[in-house]
């Protein structure tokens, strides 16, 4: 399962909330269950709603979580980001800029909450460039994060270096025009990445450590330059000498680009040697016919998961899929998140018409709902022990 960014963190303090836990629990089913992005401090906070990983209170909601994904036979990475220069500063410690590789607006928007609890998007802030000596504490973030991510019971952690964040910023010379050792050459470009690995592998091991990269295209105005297909080329052959768990590759057509080739699948595929996950604009063949030529060996799928909690079921019957609700992807506050909850159920056929009739009310009545749903699981529960 694809990392979703679902903004369902409303509570002070980032913390996961019980319905999260419900969510992934849910679809527990998928092979490895990849989570929504989750900031590794305060200061990469880049969305209202984004979950953390950098509190005690917040290490002991993901406990939870991991441990009801467990509980259904399942395994969970937790996707680990610095926003960088995608955020705005009402989000940031004391109001102060976001950072980046260099002082360059974004050019987009993000999603911050108004007096209401509803999602409202605003223009991005203006970053500030990180000042070469702060550097060290954000590969020391990401350290500190993994080592929170191994307490709170996730199986690996996905690094997210891709569509337009803090380490894809660095990577791409379009947002990067530092003249110190991080900046430049693809090597500069490439640094602050490999070092967050390479701490990530001290702290926890390589094979705990995946990364996920779009090193194709342009995500929120941030393009990979000229010499994209080498650039990738070359952080991916550092990336397998170092004999990390995965590869991710976030292939631009899931936002209108094009797809890869077979013949840069191939390039990929000759420097990195361990397991490459794709995910994208996926059918099941798709998938399949890719993986059978061996270009790559899993394929992460991500919104289909939404309406689909049983998506592993359906597809292994080649049965029909519900369809995407992109209303509800990005759930606006607690109401939205309830509402989100039951079409989960609803498009998964465990449900009565009762459901819709009772909608609006559970919208409107958080602890009724939360009573209702608890007592049918503890009912379906009892059904399967008679049964």
């Amino acid at each position: 399962m694809a990392p979703l960014t679902r903004l369902r963190s409303i509570e002070p303090g980032d913390i996961p909330t019980p319905l999260m836990a419900e969510y992934y629990r849910q679809r527990a089913s998928a092979g490895l269950i990849i989570s929504e992005a989750t900031q590794i401090s305060a200061q990469a906070k880049g969305y209202a709603g984004a979950p953390g990983l950098h509190s005690d209170e917040q290490i002991a909601a993901w406990k939870k979580i991991t441990q009801g994904v467990h509980d259904q036979g399942g395994h969970m990475a937790v996707q680990l980001w610095h926003t960088g220069r995608i955020s705005h500063s009402s989000l940031q410690p004391g109001g102060q800029a976001p950072v980046a590789p260099s002082a360059i607006n974004a050019g987009t928007r993000t999603s911050l909450r108004d007096e209401n609890g509803q999602a409202i998007r605003v223009e991005t802030s203006t970053p500030r460039a990180l000042e070469t000596h702060e550097i060290p504490g954000i590969v020391n973030d990401f350290r500190q994060a993994i080592a929170n991510a191994r307490e709170a019971g996730f199986d690996l952690v996905e690094l997210h270096s891709a569509h337009g964040y803090l380490l894809h910023q660095f990577l791409s010379p379009s947002s990067n025009h530092r003249t110190d050792r991080y900046g430049g050459s693809v090597e500069n470009r490439a640094r602050l990445v490999l070092e967050v690995v390479d701490a990530g592998i001290k702290e926890w091991g390589a094979d705990r450590i995946g990364i996920r990269l779009s090193p194709v295209g342009t995500f929120q105005n941030v393009d990979n330059g000229p010499n994209e297909e080498a650039d990738a080329l070359y952080l991916i052959e550092a990336l397998g000498k170092r004999g990390i768990a995965y590869l991710h590759m976030s292939e631009p057509d899931w936002a209108g680009g094009e797809p890869y080739s077979d013949a840069f699948r191939e390039k990929v595929r000759a420097c990195f040697h361990g397991p490459i996950i794709g995910a994208g604009a996926y059918t099941p063949e798709k998938a399949e016919d890719l993986i059978e030529k061996g270009l790559i060996d899993a394929v992460a799928f991500g919104r289909d998961y939404i309406a689909n909690p049983d998506l592993v079921a359906r597809l292994q019957r080649k049965a029909e899929l519900n369809p995407q609700h992109p209303k509800v992807f990005m759930a606006a506050a607690r109401k939205a998140t309830l509402t989100t909850l039951l079409c989960n159920f609803i498009d998964s056929g465990r449900t009565s018409p009762l459901y819709f009739e009772y909608l609006d009310y559970f919208k409107d009545n958080e602890n009724a709902f939360i009573a209702y749903y608890a007592a049918r699981r503890r009912f379906a529960a009892f059904h399967r022990f008679l049964h």
